[in-house]
This record gives structure tokens, sequence and C-alpha cells, in this order.
């Protein structure tokens, strides 16, 4: 009894740490982990904008291509640069919310992620003048209620397919060859165009290694498409 208890325990602590720490993991609410189609598209998607430096640079690219990307700002970071959102809003790209603080949000209590989400939702909605539809958490941390507020706020939860580690500043050439190298039909691509915790942080190499990436997406015959609703 003692044995079966303590098993129970120690599954029900690995659930809840998948739940926590996975960014994918469906036990605290489903989230957007692929794009649901067969097409040959992906969807590029950044983290912890805007940055002065390097997100006019990535939009630059992706103005020059024609093509669209998903932008989930912080609103911290919002509120020092809104006409940069609204660039980005302007020219067609998908806005969404990646909170106010990036604080890790698997200890936050319901009141301070309610708080965190809404803040920054309203001030993209300040400079940006759109509400954003899609939500993802700082490092894809969550808890068992992070999902259910997003949802609440009309904000589907998104995780990524993989990401490359470019907050490393491995070089933009590696950037794009690892971005390159694991692409395949659907799936959802993760950058960062921001420093969730320095708001003048260098992003460089990776706006410098966007041009590139969507040019050898093209050539593979993989198109960039936005998230799914």
């Amino acid at each position: 009894m003692i044995v079966a208890a303590a098993g129970a325990a120690v599954a029900a602590a690995g659930l809840a740490a998948h739940g926590a720490f996975y960014r994918n993991s469906p036990v605290f609410g489903r989230v957007l982990t692929h794009l649901p189609t067969t097409e040959p598209v992906v969807s590029l998607t950044f983290d912890d904008g805007p940055n002065p430096d390097a997100t006019p640079v990535i939009l630059d690219a992706l103005k020059a291509r024609g093509v669209h990307a998903t932008f989930f700002f912080l609103g911290k970071h919002v509120e020092r640069w809104p006409e940069i959102v609204a660039r980005a809003a302007a020219e067609g790209h998908q806005i969404g919310n990646h909170g106010y603080f990036h604080r890790k949000l698997h200890w936050k209590s319901p009141a301070y992620v309610r708080d965190d989400l809404t803040r920054g939702k309203e001030a993209i909605q300040a400079a940006a003048h759109v509400a954003p539809t899609h939500f993802r958490a700082p490092h894809g941390f969550r808890s068992p209620w992070v999902t259910t507020i997003a949802r609440r706020l009309g904000e589907r939860t998104v995780g990524w397919s993989f990401g490359v580690w470019d907050t490393d500043c491995p070089g933009a050439s590696a950037i794009t060859r690892r971005m390159v190298e694991r692409a395949s039909v659907g799936s959802i691509l993760l950058l960062h165009d921001g420093d969730g915790y320095d708001a003048l942080g260098d992003r460089m190499q990776t706006a410098e290694a966007v041009g590139p990436i969507v040019d050898q997406l093209h050539a593979n015959g993989l198109r960039l498409t936005t998230l799914p609703a």
C-alpha cells in the first residue's frame, strides 16, 4: 500500500513536471506545436521583441521577400518601441502576446498570470490597434491555469517545433544552417528578435540570418505562413 502510494506520488510529480517544463506538453492544456497541414509550409515565429536594432532589420528582410511571420512581443518592450509593433502589424505580420514581464510562469499564481498576460495584451493593442489571438509562455513554462487564462483572453497557446539556440549568438551562418536543416512540412520555427531580460540585448545575428533562412526555405520548396486561429 505504501509502495503503491509512493509510486503514485512519483508519477504525479513527473506528470506535473512534464506539464510545467515541456513546451508542448498537453498536461496543462493543448498547445499548438505543429501546423495542421500537409502543404509545404512552415511558420517563422519570433520571441522577446521588439528590439530597436534587430526587429526593423528582420521586418526589412521579410518585406523584401513578400512573406509574413508571427511576432510574440513583450509588453514591457512594446511600451518602449510601439512604432515598431505598429509597423509589424501594418505590414501584415501576425502579432502574438508573450506576456509583459518575461517571467517564468510555472510557479506564478493565477492572479499574477492574468495580470501579466492582460498587460501584455493591452500594450500590444495600444501600439498596433490589433488584439493578439495567440500567446506563447516565456520559455514555454506553464502551470495548470496559464492556458485557461490565455484562452479567456481570446488567445490560443502556442509552442514550437524546434529552436536553434540563436540566443547563444553562434553566428548568422550557424543559425541559418541549423534552421534550414531541421525545417520540414508544418514546422513552427522559433527565433528571437529581442532579449527578454535586456531590452537592448544584441540579436543582430538572428536578424542577419532571416533573409538567408527564408531564401533557403523557398529553395527547398517550403513557403512561409502565419499561425492558424
